[in-house]
């Protein structure tokens, strides 16, 4: 019988098989920092802080996209720097994804929209200025795009380059590709980087960065008063009486997003792949693989809620999506319900509201980290299906290893169901736990506070430090009134 010719591959797939976008853009990166040094050893075009002036700060995140955790904790972050510092010390940007969508949010600080290929961006960007802050939780791995990491982990390096203040605040390291890990090697060694829990710092270590212990900013976020979620939900149905039911479900299969030209062609001349795309020449991971993943798993969301449901007659159940991208995962888990369920979508409500309406609730089951950490200081009862590891190191900070899944476990429904009767049954207990470790993550972000004055005054020694106790108390930003309360119970 004769073998059938291969068939032959086309001069764009032949190119994908030798330059992997991902590399082409770490190696892009690279070389404009590796010019930026050069000019410094040249002592070209140099911006300097000098006593006498405002510290220019780039805040280098992930906001703009109506991710309402990414908004919340930049928000706080800002808030503590500018605490910490003085605002008569400081002149801030941000870069935005889109400005409209991050329009009303962080007082004082400049915003600039970052182009979707952004090394020459930071190459003229960072330079102006005299220190960067990277503020993206996930900051370095791979599991949702080796590109957003290249981006942090670059500006990071860009400063780093010309001996400038960098620092990644607040941040989550995890399993990285190869050359992503060589990358943040090479370019972050000069780094500091504030870990939001231990295993991020081992991961870091390893790679020779500096770090420190920190947490999460996201614990002092003053949302909208609890009286205006109580009106949203009760727009959407709520009775004011029923216990309300937050469940946050996400796409956890269709990552790493990638750099793909010969899609976005596809795309734009025959209008295929929009269901993966995420913008500009990045889409997500799509295969029938991964729809059957994504089915079976918002399947489980549904069968659990259904039955949960059919023993509890005094629960309201809502779909959350904390960031605009899931809203899709909400709207097919909507249709199974048998009693229907109101969507939150952010990007119809702004971070004030969506976090006031989940402080509204009494329970909560979430695949996304920033839901149950934005509803904690609002005690409610949650527990976490989680893709990576941010949710379960969380639970295990918690002193709740108990109460986190996996996205893919086998009988997930069945499980989520033995959680939510936990969450139910034991609301109360499970809520003073939640108090109880409130206090000690503000005790961590105060330290954060610290931490970043020693190394902006390691960098720039004459620097005009605030004369603030040592104390972590008095390196938090004001506190609410909500999060005070919490401190003075559990403190």
């Amino acid at each position: 019988m004769t073998k059938a010719p291969a068939k032959k591959k086309s001069l764009w797939d032949r190119l994908k098989d030798t330059v992997d976008p991902d590399r082409a853009l770490m190696a892009v990166t690279g070389s404009f920092i590796e010019a930026v040094a050069v000019k410094r050893a040249l002592d070209v075009d140099q911006e300097r802080w000098a006593p006498g002036k405002p510290l220019k700060l780039l805040y280098a995140g992930y906001v703009g996209t109506r991710n309402t955790g990414a908004d919340v904790r930049v928000e706080e972050m800002i808030r503590q720097i500018r605490h910490v510092v003085g605002d008569e010390h400081l002149e801030q940007t941000i870069m935005t994804v889109d400005p409209e969508l991050s329009a009303g949010y962080f007082k004082t600080v400049h915003q600039i929209q970052m182009p979707a290929v952004f090394p020459r961006f930071l190459f003229e960007e960072v330079p102006k200025r005299h220190g960067v802050i990277a503020c993206e939780g996930s900051m370095f791995k791979s599991k949702f795009a080796s590109a957003l990491t290249t981006f942090m982990a670059g500006a990071l390096g860009f400063a780093n380059a010309e001996d400038k203040l960098s620092v990644g605040y607040g941040a989550e390291a995890g399993a990285m590709i190869p050359a992503l890990q060589d990358f943040v090697r090479k370019h972050c060694s000069k780094s500091l980087v504030i870990c939001r829990n231990v295993p991020s710092r081992g991961v870091l270590g390893d790679l020779g960065v500096r770090t420190s212990a920190g947490t999460d900013t996201a614990w002092t976020f003053d949302p909208a008063p609890l009286s205006r979620g109580a009106h949203l939900l009760r727009q959407a149905g709520w009775d004011g009486k029923k216990k309300v039911l937050a469940l946050c479900p996400i796409n956890p299969f269709w990552w790493p997003v990638k750099p793909d030209l010969a899609k976005l062609a596809a795309l734009k001349f025959g209008g295929q792949y929009k269901l993966e795309h995420y913008k500009s020449f990045y889409f997500h991971a799509n295969s029938e693989k991964i729809d059957r993943k994504l089915e079976t798993y918002i399947q489980a969301f549904a069968d659990a809620t259904n039955a949960f449901m059919e023993e509890r007659s005094d629960v309201f159940p809502i779909l959350v999506g904390m960031e605009q991208l899931d809203r899709r995962s909400c709207e097919m888990v909507a249709p199974l319900l048998d009693h229907g369920a109101p969507l939150f979508i952010s990007d119809e409500h702004n971070m004030y509201d969506m976090v006031s309406v989940l402080r509204n609730c009494a329970m909560m089951v979430s695949s996304r980290f920033h839901a149950i950490v934005t509803s904690m200081p609002g005690l409610v009862a949650s527990g976490g299906v989680t893709m990576d590891e941010r949710i379960r190191n969380l639970m295990n900070d918690r002193g709740h290893p108990d109460l986190f899944l996996e996205v893919d476990e086998e009988d997930l429904g069945d499980k989520i169901l033995a959680m939510l009767r936990r969450l139910y049954d034991e609301r109360e207990g499970l809520a003073a736990d939640i108090g109880r470790v409130i206090p000690q993550q503000l005790a961590l972000m105060g330290q954060m506070g610290i931490d970043f004055m020693d190394e902006l005054c390691r960098v720039y020694p004459e620097f005009p430090r605030r004369d603030l106790p040592r104390t972590w108390e008095a390196h938090l930003p004001p506190l609410p009134p909500a999060v005070q309360q919490l401190m003075e119970r559990y403190g």
